[in-house]
């Protein structure tokens, strides 16, 4: 890793070192879709094919594997980071796995109703459907103003559309389709407060704001450190507390899954997968770690300060990122007209910019990201103007 004092000392010049010594992509590749699938640093790559190898030669005295084991080493240093208990962290694939667990494991009954906002992830929401449409449930969306006045309207607007069948809060801490930072700590607290149950998609948190799960007062919280953590793709976490832990049934079970004991990770016995992910994702964690959070936040968070800027130029693009740069984090969003957005799409793929398929752009900048991609991003944008 580059030296930190370098950091101090020249800025620039440290961002450029660890995108140049520390990824593989290569100088003409700028990739700006962190919210989909992040990169895998060198160290990440190297931590998987080293296992991978340890692994075909039998090396160790373990099974090269997880789905049986409790993984307790991997769960203490992810808990570590993410600031909770490991007792409380179990292991999945991702966050949708994770999302699914917990809808399909509560005990909920015909009319029992389920909130949730209108920018739920595909993967946040899917499961929830799915009891509405198996077993009665009933699902019902708030919209969310785009973009909020502040984060106090945000926490009115969900907890005051709790009503007498709600058991459920099911909403995301970072919005997967515009980047807005939810008040996490103060929804779940009122939401307790009213007897209702908070499930938090976290797959944009950790690795993108600084945060400690024991203080957000949520019920369960799901994550896929392969977004912003600079894990491989196939690791997840959840995240229950202890009033939860009895109170969810596992829903892929092997002999283990009545041992109460095992407390979160009675949820992670789901049968032979590849601990090689796992070693990249410790991997990611402590590459995280040696930059700092703090750090990478401010530098993918200046990043996108100047994209926002950016976009405010641009009269064809109607922003959703609040001006309030305390609601959000890497992650800018915006709408822009389909033909604009078609003839951008093709100027950025022509220059190997892979940017998110949607007139409802998101720009996701993150520590590989070189000011000069910023920058060029929004040039092809005025470039791509018809008219």
């Amino acid at each position: 890793m580059p030296d930190l004092k370098l950091l101090e000392a020249a800025p620039e010049a440290y961002w450029k070192r660890l995108r140049e010594e520390q990824f593989l992509l290569p100088d003409w590749r700028a990739y700006m879709n962190n919210g989909s699938l992040g990169v895998a640093p060198r160290p990440v790559v190297a931590a998987v094919e080293e296992y991978l190898e340890r692994g075909a030669g039998m090396m160790g005295s373990e099974y090269p594997r997880w789905g049986y084991e409790l993984m307790e080493s991997h769960r203490k240093e992810a808990a570590g980071y993410l600031g909770c208990s490991f007792e409380n962290l179990a292991i999945t694939h991702n966050a949708t796995e994770a999302m699914g667990m917990v809808a399909q494991g509560l005990d909920l009954v015909s009319g029992d109703e389920i909130l949730m906002t209108d920018q739920e992830h595909t993967g946040g929401k899917g499961a929830w459907l799915l009891r509405e449409a198996r077993h009665g449930l009933r699902v019902r969306t708030v919209e969310i103003p785009l973009p909020p006045r502040d984060s106090g309207q945000l926490v009115d607007r969900l907890i005051g559309a709790i009503g007498p069948r709600t058991r459920v809060l099911s909403f995301s801490g970072i919005l997967t389709t515009t980047g807005l930072v939810m008040p996490v700590r103060e929804i779940c607290r009122a939401a307790r407060a009213k007897g209702v149950m908070t499930v938090v998609d976290g797959a944009h948190m950790h690795g993108q704001i600084p945060f400690r799960i024991d203080e957000l007062e949520c019920d369960f919280l799901a994550g896929s450190p392969h977004k912003w953590l600079f894990a491989p793709p196939g690791c997840g976490l959840l995240y229950i507390r202890d009033e939860m832990l009895d109170r969810l049934w596992p829903t892929i079970t092997t002999e283990a899954w009545t041992n109460r004991g095992l407390k979160a990770a009675r949820f992670m016995q789901v049968g032979t997968n590849s601990r090689a992910v796992l070693e990249g994702m410790g991997a990611g964690i402590r590459f995280a770690q040696a930059i700092g959070a703090e750090r990478v936040f401010g530098r993918i968070h200046e990043l996108a300060r100047r994209a926002r800027k950016l976009a405010a130029g641009i009269p064809e693009l109607e922003l959703l990122t609040p001006e309030d740069d305390r609601l959000y984090g890497g992650l800018v969003a915006f709408r822009m007209p389909k033909p604009l957005f078609e003839a951008f799409a093709k100027k950025a793929a022509a220059e190997k910019m892979w940017v998110y398929g949607s007139p409802l752009m998101r720009i996701a900048t993150h520590v590989h990201t070189r000011p000069q991609d910023v920058e060029r991003f929004f040039e092809l944008i005025r470039a791509s103007r018809v008219g």
